[in-house]
């Protein structure tokens, strides 16, 4: 385990309010990343994407990049673009 891993789990497990934000966080960039390599799969690039949702190239980088706070209908219009189908699962 490295320097940075030992003190985020010290940090996790002695600062809830860290913790919670840490995790929300860390989903939100998850979420953009697997946004990112279904579109670079698709062999697409983030213009691409933007001319097929009639939007421009930086509404793409936000969407990957920040994708804490995307409408649902954007979601599934970018899944479509990269030939994929949106499931939404709650566990």
């Amino acid at each position: 385990m490295s320097d940075f891993q030992k003190y985020l789990s010290k940090r996790l497990s002695n600062d809830s309010e860290f913790a919670e934000n840490y995790n929300k966080g860390y989903e939100a960039f998850k979420f953009g990343v697997i946004l990112k390599e279904a579109r670079k799969e698709a062999g697409l690039t983030q213009l691409d994407i933007a001319d097929k949702l009639h939007t421009q190239k930086s509404a793409i980088s936000r969407i990957e990049n920040h994708s804490e706070d995307v409408k649902l209908s954007t979601l599934e219009r970018f899944a479509t673009a990269v030939g994929k189908k949106l499931e939404i699962h709650l566990v």
